[in-house]
């Protein structure tokens, strides 16, 4: 790193020895002396046998680490755990530090950033009607799962965030001496909080425990951040030229969940479930409403003899219930009193317990969302009307924008679930209505024919005189219930249906059936559903499959009455996932882009639009990686405006977790957007490329299936070596770690899988069949195939973009620290001949990359990574190495709770040191 890059980063480098100070008298304190000179040892070995390579150090550190007790091995964990999770946090305030310090030196504006957007848009003279045409197609949901990766318990995170809070305090350029004290003061104080606070969870997660967590995100950041980066929209296109002036923009943002109404594989999701999801999340957006509205009447205490107001506000204000004689003349008063009231009658209506101030009188609920939000146009336009802009332009405006975006329901909810269980359903129905007593075992024509029969029949399957299953009984109570939270709080409620597993036309045309028992689709001429059907398409073998499954759906006429009930727009999700688990990464990517390909040129053909939601993890082993950068790698023609990702594990947690990461991650979500409908170049523009990318990808799936799938003794390899066992114990999620009570790799969620290689530092999903892909290439090509291979790298988004994401893991990849783990297999002969082969791999990878891309070392191009994992890496590995040491007691039949509890603290810090991991 260059002398100025260092001077930017001194004050990182600040940030992390003070708080590595707070913590260090943190645990003299509480720990003793000589526990803090444990740790303090440690510390300096691993950072020597790190960052110099010091075999010497090294050695003695592991020495030192097989020597503690169980009581010291909790502790030492704890530590370097929080060392990371502290070094975490200062990374992120400096990340914000630089962005804010480019800012006012009047540095470019990043291309991800909405800034860098329209200042790009101006210099090439875009119009202000041309960019009001592109931005009203423009609508990204970035939609939170519960799935359980994200390991940190709330308390921690708020602490994390108070911690951040008050470090950026620091940086003020006029704070006095005893100010900075006092900061200090607080900082070593929330440090202590930390250190006594419990970080593992007590007891397994519930389902009411995921929601409570994913609405915690709202508050920290999307209910403030969606009206402001909304806000930023319409003020850069007034700055275009044109005649338009400030817009009002449709939402070019919402936020989607699964928490509470996805039930693929998790029994515990219930109709109570949705409901309750759908009372919080109503909850937490009426406080919000109300709080603001309370607000607003504080600050709008204007005067009927001082300033003037439309008759439309008068009307408004004369409605209120408000008859205080100390408010007549203050009709904005009067009118946000009225509002208030409405409100408060309209969360009673929805069965809202909420604390908050008691209304001035009784009033009429609100009918739906829109009439709350056109209520305050009406104070806007008054204002607007009468020279008081300045007061239109706060907070009444931000709210305007979060009604608009967040409506009565604050997230919609997908539901889900799997087509097998979708299949046992309706072949109950079915053969309870005495329609047919073997639907299951009908071919797929014949299903086709039945069902379309039942959607164009008005009566429904269900009778009150049979006798259905429990799990029967489960799937319609949850489709009566999605129905009744759509008619109290209004479609955007739920929009979604989107069916695990699909694989053929009549696993929608059973949700289709489902529907109708439910009153979500109406049968007749033409039929109408209120929700998409979304087929989700997850192996391999699915995603090959997927355009001639979307091109027999459009030959019905049922489809095609569905799709125009929807305003034209079908959704197809793809699953990263599970392709990535099923074929490893070079074929699941390659996969997914020739499945968007076929998709695209199939919807053309059907003159329908295509929304794409991309079933995305949070490593690249699960189709992680920079959003950014992924948006800008699809296919041309597949973003067309409407895009839908998924957020997940810890990814949530360091994405949203704080308002301006949250604002500049959601801005970059947008700006991605934009830029990809822009790109028009024809799909045969690459055309020989995709001919070499199916030679690497053929390969690289055969050498993948070949290791994991056909390798005897690989599955108990995999279970021994990696803590997936321990993972399924700990209490980050209430969803099983398989789908079925078996060993086989195929019946395990693809989130453990990704998970567990990620804890042992192999990260053997994000890159293994990659290097014998690319040596077998060149090996048919001869001197010219790495040349082509090279030209791929410059000019092709999709294979840069998966090549940066092989990157990142192979940089946090470490099978050094990898090898240790193979000590935990109990037969050393499979031991040894499965990581030979791993290694052999890795290395052909890594010599693949270097020579594809020309870099001569990792993250060249991404100074930011490369600083964190310097900074971090160091208090990873002892923790690494405490759970092998761990492993092996605890599995060696000492099962003292200790043992167990420092394993899980293990689990725990990599998790969170490594940010996405899951």
């Amino acid at each position: 790193m260059d002398t100025p890059e260092r001077d930017k980063d001194a004050a990182l480098g600040d940030d992390i020895r003070l708080l590595g100070r707070l913590l260090g008298d943190t645990l003299r304190t509480h720990e003793g002396e000589f526990t803090f000179e444990l740790i303090e040892s440690v510390r300096k070995l691993a950072v020597a046998s790190r960052r110099l390579e010091d075999i010497a150090s090294r050695k003695s550190l592991a020495r030192m680490l097989d020597a503690l007790t169980d009581d010291q091995a909790v502790v030492v964990v704890r530590a370097f755990s929080y060392f990371s999770l502290l070094a975490n946090i200062a990374e992120d305030r400096h990340h914000l530090r630089r962005g804010r310090e480019n800012r006012r030196n009047g540095a470019p504006a990043l291309a991800s950033t909405l800034r860098g957007l329209f200042e790009d848009a101006s210099a090439r003279g875009t119009k202000q009607d041309e960019a009001l045409a592109a931005l009203s197609r423009v609508r990204v949901t970035p939609v939170l799962t519960a799935h359980p990766t994200e390991v940190q318990r709330k308390s921690t995170l708020d602490l994390q965030l108070a911690i951040s809070q008050r470090l950026g305090d620091r940086d003020s350029l006029d704070l006095l001496p005893d100010e900075k004290q006092a900061i200090e003061l607080e900082l070593r104080s929330l440090v202590d909080t930390l250190w006594r606070t419990r970080m593992l969870r007590g007891v397994k997660l519930a389902v009411r425990d995921e929601i409570e967590n994913a609405l915690s995100y709202f508050e920290y950041s999307f209910i403030d951040v969606v009206p402001r980066i909304q806000a930023g929209i319409e003020d850069a296109v007034a700055k275009l030229p044109g005649d338009f002036g400030r817009p009002e923009l449709d939402p070019v943002l919402s936020i989607g969940s699964w928490v509470g109404g996805d039930r693929d594989g998790n029994p515990f999701v219930t109709a109570e479930m949705l409901d309750y999801a759908f009372r919080r999340q109503g909850e937490r957006i009426f406080s919000h409403y109300l709080a603001e509205v309370h607000a607003l009447g504080a600050e709008l205490p204007l005067s009927r003899t001082l300033a003037r107001v439309t008759p439309a506000l008068d009307a408004l204000a004369e409605r209120s219930p408000d008859r205080s004689p100390h408010r007549q003349l203050e009709p904005y008063r009067r009118a946000l009193t009225g509002i208030y009231a409405r409100l408060t009658a309209t969360a009673k209506g929805l069965g809202l317990q909420l604390e908050q101030r008691t209304a001035l009188g009784d009033a009429e609920p609100y009918p739906d969302a829109a009439a709350f939000t056109a209520e305050l146009d009406v104070i806007d336009t008054s204002l607007r009307g009468h020279g008081c802009h300045l007061q239109a332009d706060g907070r009444l405006r931000m709210l305007r924008k979060a009604g608009a975006a967040f409506g009565f329901h604050l997230a919609t909810v997908d539901l889900r679930q799997n087509s097998e269980i979708h299949e046992e359903v309706v072949g109950e129905l079915l053969r309870e209505a005495k329609v047919t007593p073997g639907y299951v075992t009908l071919p797929e024509e014949q299903r086709q024919k039945i069902l379309r029969a039942e959607l164009a029949s008005p009566r429904l399957l269900r009778s009150r005189f049979a006798t259905y299953s429990d799990l029967t009984r489960g799937e319609l109570a949850i489709l009566e219930s999605a129905a009744a939270v759509r008619r109290q709080r209004g479609p955007d409620a739920i929009r979604q249906y989107v069916i695990s597993k699909a694989e053929s036309v009549s696993d929608m045309l059973e949700v289709a059936v489902l529907l109708k028992e439910a009153g979500l689709l109406v049968p007749g001429e033409p039929i109408t559903s209120g929700l998409q059907i979304v087929p989700l398409f997850e192996t391999i073998k699915d995603l090959r499959g997927a355009a001639e499954t979307m091109r027999q759906w459009f030959a019905l006429p049922e489809a095609r009455a569905i799709v125009k009930s929807l305003g034209g727009v079908q959704e197809v999700m793809l699953g990263y996932s599970d392709s990535n688990k099923d074929g490893g990464y070079t074929t699941s990517n390659w996969e997914l882009y020739k499945a968007e390909v076929a998709l695209v040129n199939v919807f053309a053909a059907a003159a329908t639009r295509l929304r794409f939601f991309h079933g995305r993890g949070g490593t690249v082993g699960r189709g992680g990686g920079p959003s950014y950068e992924a948006i800008l790698a699809q296919p041309p023609g597949s973003v067309q405006g409407e895009l839908r990702l998924t957020e997940q594990g810890e990814v949530i947690a360091s994405k949203y977790s704080n308002k301006d990461i949250g604002q500049r991650n959601l801005e970059a979500l947008v700006a991605a957007t934009v830029r990809a409908m822009q790109d028009v170049a024809p799909h045969t523009e690459h055309e020989d490329f995709h001919i070499i990318m199916d030679e690497l990808s053929a390969k690289a799936f055969e050498v993948y299936r070949e290791l994991v799938y056909e390798t005897p003794g690989f599955v108990d390899y995999f279970r021994a070596s990696t803590p997936i066992r321990e993972i399924a114990e700990l209490n980050i999620g209430s969803r099983p770690a398989s789908r079925k009570p078996s060993d086989r790799i195929e019946d395990l969620r693809a989130i453990p899988w990704v998970f567990s290689w990620a804890q042992c530092r192999t990260m053997l999903p994000g890159w293994f069949g990659f290097g014998s892909a690319v040596e077998s290439f060149l090996v048919r090509r001869g001197p010219d195939g790495q040349a082509m291979l090279n030209e791929m790298y410059r000019s092709w988004p999709f294979f840069r973009a998966m090549l940066s994401n092989l990157e990142m893991l192979l940089a946090k990849a470490d099978l050094s620290v990898a090898a240790r783990y193979k000590e935990l297999v109990p037969d050393a002969v499979l031991a040894e001949e499965i990581f030979s082969r791993i290694r052999t791999e890795m290395d052909a990878t890594v010599r693949a990359y270097f020579a594809i891309t020309g870099s001569l070392g990792f993250l060249e191009s991404n100074p930011t990574l490369a600083r964190s994992i310097r900074n971090r890496f160091p208090y990873l590995d002892p923790l690494n190495h405490l759970q092998v040491e761990l492993l092996k007691r605890y599995r060696a039949g000492e099962v003292d709770d200790k043992v167990k509890r420092g394993i899980h603290l293990t689990i725990n810090g990599l998790a969170a040191g490594l940010r996405n991991s899951g």
